[in-house]
């Protein structure tokens, strides 16, 4: 394994230990129950470990089709785009089967961006930038015409008629907990990602300084806004509020661009991380972690959040629970996901996923009759 994919799985892992975190305080109605340093502080994952999760679901896309686009061979883009249409079936299959037990699942969208971003394979990398920003846009442009909260309720986080086929289309791209619009711009973009050459330490610099940069403006403005709509007496201040918000509902413009940018400097920040420290015990664990991070992923809820509520310990629990619990949680899969990775190429989830949707390339006749591979 070479040092950049490394980095990759690094970041990976820092996705799923996030998620974790932020579900685990969600699930257990810990948002606001502890010390309000500490809500703050898990609060800077809300929505950021998401998206890196999805960024580098981008880059991996890139990854895959690098020697189709660089060699511009066709027949090798067709084939990489029917691998990513499987999968994107085999995860929007799970996550739809997954929600019915968490309903906050990022699974069945995942499939939706992945089926999606399979016919952007050959796109010109600035034109997946654009792209990326026409969808944040046209997210705050929806808003104006469509209702955003038409279906949820805020206290329960439950969602009427996600059952029906108007409430599935509209929770899964409009206002649903991960909207392919506007968070299809988190995978183009991941994408664009996955295309520079990251071993370069210029392009790594380059990558982290855009992207932390561009969070810090996008949260500073955020918090500058915010204060200004609460300081003055606005007629609709709680609309106001949610527009110039860096929340991940609505996923507004600025929450975009703040989370894209973190994930990027996150990404960034890995792959150095993959580079320097890549035989270091701690950084190999944490690498397996996102090696596994479909099986971790469905762990936490199935057999952490099973395993609470088994206990009468899910409901109603202060902030420092919830968190203590993903640690403990994050410890373990860390363990089982190294002791795996030791014995096995792939986790349990990502074997079964390869076995159904992946195809073995057909080998070749050469003029002497002879079977060759491809």
């Amino acid at each position: 394994m070479n040092e950049r994919i490394v980095g990759y799985d690094i970041a990976r892992g820092l996705a799923v230990f996030g998620m974790v975190a932020v579900n685990y305080k969600i699930a257990m109605g810990a948002t606001e129950n502890g010390p309000a340093w500490l809500g703050a502080l898990s609060g800077l994952l809300e929505g950021r470990a998401a998206a890196l999760f999805v960024t580098l679901a981008g880059v991996g896309i890139s990854l895959l089709s690098r020697k189709g686009r660089t060699w511009n061979d066709r027949g090798r883009l067709a084939r990489d785009r029917r691998t990513l249409l499987r999968r994107a079936c085999f995860l929007f299959i799970a996550g739809a089967l997954y929600s019915s037990i968490y309903s906050a699942d990022i699974l069945h969208f995942y499939g939706v961006y992945i089926f999606i971003a399979a016919f952007f394979l050959a796109v010109p990398t600035r034109r997946l930038w654009v792209c990326s920003g026409l969808l944040a846009l046209g997210f705050a442009g929806l808003c104006l015409v469509f209702d955003y909260e038409q279906g949820w309720d805020w206290k329960t986080l439950e969602y009427d008629g996600l059952w029906t086929l108007h409430g599935t289309f509209r929770h899964l791209f409009f206002n649903g907990f991960h909207p392919v619009v506007p968070w299809l711009a988190f995978l183009l973009a991941g994408m664009a990602i996955g295309r520079q050459d990251m071993d370069e330490p210029a392009v790594r610099q380059r990558v982290f300084l855009w992207g932390a940069g561009i969070a810090l403006a996008a949260e500073g403005l955020s918090l500058l806004l915010m204060n200004m709509v609460h300081d003055a007496a606005f007629a609709d201040a709680a609309t106001l509020a949610a527009v110039f918000g860096a929340e991940a509902m609505p996923p507004m413009p600025l929450y975009m661009l703040a989370a894209g940018g973190s994930a990027c400097a996150v990404i960034a920040a890995s792959v150095a991380l993959g580079r320097r420290c890549a035989n270091a015990a701690w950084v190999r664990r944490l690498a397996a972690v996102g090696q596994l991070a479909l099986t971790l992923y469905v762990a936490h809820v199935l057999i952490g959040l099973g395993v609470l509520d088994a206990l009468g310990l899910l409901e109603n629990r202060s902030l420092p629970f919830a968190l203590s619990a993903a640690l403990v949680f994050c410890a373990a899969g860390a363990a089982f996901a190294s002791l795996w990775r030791s014995r096995f190429q792939r986790g349990p989830l990502e074997a079964i996923m390869r076995a159904l949707t992946d195809r073995p390339a057909t080998p070749k006749r050469s003029r002497d009759g002879l079977r060759r591979p491809t």
